[in-house]
């Protein structure tokens, strides 16, 4: 979401300065791209000297720049970013990001005791949680967007990923039913392996096609889990595993129905990569999944995530080639109306601004 915002943005009207906590291939590119840069080697929050230089630093960069707004992009960087600002006499100008559904737990309770003018959310429902936690805040809403395909910074690398899709060969008869995402339990992919067995046993032929990897190596035991479940459900043949890839859209593009399965989901940013390119998709009634989905028109809400109520919210599909097309359709004119990389600028800059006015 942080390179769609910054895609395109800067202006006469605009500057913008991202300061990254450390070295890496993401800053060197917008700084070639004409942005200035700053770079922080802040280390672990845990090493509490360099997280004290780093807030001195900070603050440093704040009094140097002295920016209208200072945008902290996660829970984690408001840690840094509130107490810098604080120190450099600008706390009424921070305001931060929350990208999660929060829950009164550590890392959520404390970004938000720490000075904040509003606390921005991809969501209403991150929205409304966020605004239980205390103290209470502002909050704002700016739906996330994408670019349209062919037209995102990951397309120059999609070179590869495209001819590996291209290469994926289902049987002519099924239906190919896909999941994007990090394998991570929150993420579902093993509810959508137990609700494809709960589909072949009704009769109705379905492929898996899992895009994905385990980056970072966050949850290697939940990874490797998944090739035996599909074996232990008798449906290993019928089910795709990519691995990590650098550009899902072309295995987007492979699919007849794309599935969120992820209970809550902040936002679902691949649920709109899948509207925009016309593919139905099935989500979760819950989360940002529930905002942008309008249920039997742009695509499906099941009720829950387990896989007998995604069993049940796939089946019409899978049954009528007519529906899948019908709500395909659908989704991506709402994606073209609503949620283009374009439209989600404007919300964003437009809530920033009005923020930095209105102090």
């Amino acid at each position: 979401m942080l390179q769609t915002v910054l895609a395109g943005a800067q202006s006469d009207e605009l500057e913008l300065e991202p300061v990254f906590l450390e070295h890496g291939p993401w800053a060197r590119e917008l700084e070639s791209s004409g942005y200035r840069v700053h770079v922080l080697a802040a280390g672990r929050l845990r090493e509490v000297h360099r997280y004290l230089a780093t807030v001195v630093r900070l603050a440093r960069i704040f009094r140097r720049r002295d920016p209208d707004v200072i945008l902290n992009w996660s829970a984690k960087t408001q840690l840094y970013g509130a107490p810098a600002a604080t120190l450099a006499g600008m706390a009424s100008r921070v305001v931060w990001w929350q990208h999660d559904i929060p829950a009164r737990r550590g890392i959520d309770l404390v970004a938000t005791l720490l000075p904040t003018r509003a606390i921005g959310t991809t969501s209403r429902s991150a929205a409304e949680a966020q605004e239980r936690l205390f103290p209470r805040r502002t909050t704002f809403v700016v739906g996330a967007g994408t670019a349209p395909p062919g037209d995102g910074h990951r397309d120059r690398d999609s070179e590869g990923a495209r001819a590996r899709a291209a290469a994926f060969n289902p049987p002519a008869d099924a239906v190919v039913v896909g999941i994007v995402g990090r394998l991570q339990p929150w993420k579902g992919q093993d509810r959508l392996l137990r609700a494809h067995a709960l589909l072949r046993a009704r009769g109705v032929p379905v492929h898996s096609l899992i895009v994905g990897g385990d980056s970072y190596g966050l949850s290697p035991e939940y990874a490797s889990s998944l090739p035996r479940l599909a074996e232990h459900l008798g449906i290993t043949g019928e089910v795709t595993m990519t691995g990590q890839v650098a550009d899902a859209g072309p295995y987007i593009e492979r699919m007849d129905v794309l599935v969120n399965a992820s209970d809550p989901e902040p936002f679902g940013i691949v649920v709109l990569e899948a509207m925009a390119r016309g593919v139905a998709v099935v989500a979760v009634d819950a989360g940002g999944p529930r905002e942008l989905v309008e249920h039997g028109r742009t695509g499906v809400l099941a009720s829950s995530g387990e896989p007998g109520a995604l069993a049940d919210a796939l089946e019409p599909l899978l049954r009528s080639s007519e529906r899948r097309r019908s709500l395909g359709e659908a989704g991506r004119a709402r994606y073209e109306r609503e949620f283009t990389d374009e439209r989600m600028r404007e919300r964003f800059f437009a809530a920033l601004t009005d923020l930095a006015a209105r102090r």
